[in-house]
């Protein structure tokens, strides 16, 4: 059934990725170079995306993509994605935030201590001959409070790495009951009047871009310290320059800022606005390139939940059909001729039929774009194979798991004509209707047609 499923790769990732799902019997193929227009161009023919943040996938995108089952970003957000457009069209969203949490949960911590110690400052004068103890004087964590908004994964992660300080945690969430052992949840309101440390761990929305700015920043009682690893839009760096400069802010951890692409990887302009400049020079910032997730552990990690979702999704289709449904398709329609092979011979004459020597084999896809082949055969009308059976034809129906589905039939009293055999092509077994009409049951493997 997998093999059938078509994926397109359209960012590098770690090779189990691709690897374990080719195990899995899935059709993998890549590109990373094309444009989107060609993308665009040769969309239809695939079932499946991956994608990290190469562009976006958007209506006009998703409108040519009519064969997708699912997109799957190898990352935590899926901004980059028209979600409710992908959902509309029965398309399934696959993320993986669990991949990296734990990476963003360490570098988040990562960054507080070393602004808090001022390493980043002191190791660059270090280097440049100085040795200024006095100005690098730093803090400690004891005794802080740390406000988390967005307490999902993430900001789950953080609060569990920050279990070993006499921290106070508090964590903000637009969502109901997410506190835990960790964090206790609380008000936008409590967060503003109690945190000395804001930590950002949200993604970007309507709701979020933005939220950081001035008048967001004016309404904390007291000066903080503030740390985004989620998303550089959420931040107004104007409005964060403008608080460091007055001391509201006393330092800034960003691993991502306002002006990037959808990459990540590049800046919007080669002249960044004076904000980011500033940014730049003030001994209080510490800037890394967003690469809070973006470890090796991590790296694979990603892959693996990607390859577990995307498992999950199609074999927990296969156990459903397995176990709830009984026939997925007619297999085949068997009648008694008094000549077989000349009636085969006339069909494929004039009414193009593709023949053998058994009669016909007809092609179709099912919803997963499995193929699927349904058979057309006359047999001689003295056959015994129809038996118990007098009557002139024979239905075929395809099934999901035959051993399950005869001793379901058993249970309910239908009558099981024979054994069931197995071959090449399939399992078979027979059953007899209320009307004595012989039904064969087919679990087919089809590939034995091609």
């Amino acid at each position: 059934m997998l093999k059938n499923i078509k994926i397109l790769h359209l960012d590098s990732n770690h090779p189990i990725l691709k690897e374990q799902l080719e195990l899995l019997g899935f059709t993998n193929d890549e590109d990373f170079t094309s444009s989107k227009e060609v993308i665009e161009s040769k969309i239809q023919d695939y079932h499946g995306i991956i994608i990290r943040s190469r562009f976006q996938i958007d209506k006009t995108f998703i409108d040519k993509a009519t064969n997708l089952q699912f997109i799957a970003r190898v990352g935590a957000g899926l901004e980059s994605i028209d979600c409710d457009y992908a959902t509309s069209k029965n398309i399934t969203l696959i993320a993986a935030p669990e991949g990296n949490r734990n990476a963003v949960g360490e570098h988040t911590l990562a960054m507080l201590l070393s602004l808090f110690n001022n390493l980043n400052v002191a190791d660059a004068e270090v280097r440049s001959g100085q040795r200024n103890r006095e100005s690098n004087r730093g803090h400690e964590l004891d005794g802080k409070t740390i406000g988390i908004i967005g307490y999902g994964n993430m900001g789950k992660s953080f609060a569990k790495k920050l279990r070993g300080f006499e921290v106070n945690v508090i964590c903000y969430d637009i969502l109901d009951g997410v506190g835990d052992v960790n964090a206790k949840q609380v008000s936008l309101a409590e967060v503003q009047q109690k945190a000395d440390v804001l930590s950002l761990h949200i993604p970007w929305t309507p709701e979020t871009n933005g939220l950081v700015n001035r008048t967001f920043i004016n309404a904390f009682q007291k000066p903080f310290w503030l740390l985004n690893t989620s998303r550089g839009k959420n931040v107004v760096t104007a409005d964060l320059a403008e608080a460091l400069k007055t001391g509201k802010i006393l330092g800034a951890g960003l691993d991502v800022i306002e002006y990037e692409n959808l990459s990540f990887e590049t800046l919007h302009a080669a002249e960044l606005p004076e904000a980011y400049q500033y940014l730049l020079q003030s001994k209080s910032v510490l800037l890394t390139p967003h690469i809070a997730g973006w470890t090796v552990e991590s790296q694979q990690r990603l892959a693996q939940v990607i390859v577990d979702k995307i498992k999950e999704k199609y074999l927990e289709s296969e156990k459903v059909i397995a176990e709830k449904v009984r026939v997925t398709g007619i297999g085949g329609v068997f009648f008694k001729a008094a000549n077989p092979k000349e009636l085969v011979a006339w069909y494929g004459k004039h009414l193009g039929f593709k023949t053998d020597d058994y009669g016909s084999t007809f092609w179709w896809n099912d919803k997963y774009g499995n193929d699927c082949s349904t058979q057309w055969s006359p047999f001689k009308d003295d056959t015994t194979y129809f038996q118990p059976s007098e009557k002139q034809f024979m239905q075929n129906f395809r099934v999901a798991n035959l051993e399950v589905l005869l001793r379901n039939l058993a249970a309910e009293g239908i009558t099981i004509v024979g054994e069931m055999e197995t071959y090449d092509y399939g399992k078979f077994g027979w059953i007899l209707d209320p009307e004595g009409n012989k039904i064969e049951l087919w679990e087919p493997i089809d590939v034995a047609f091609q």
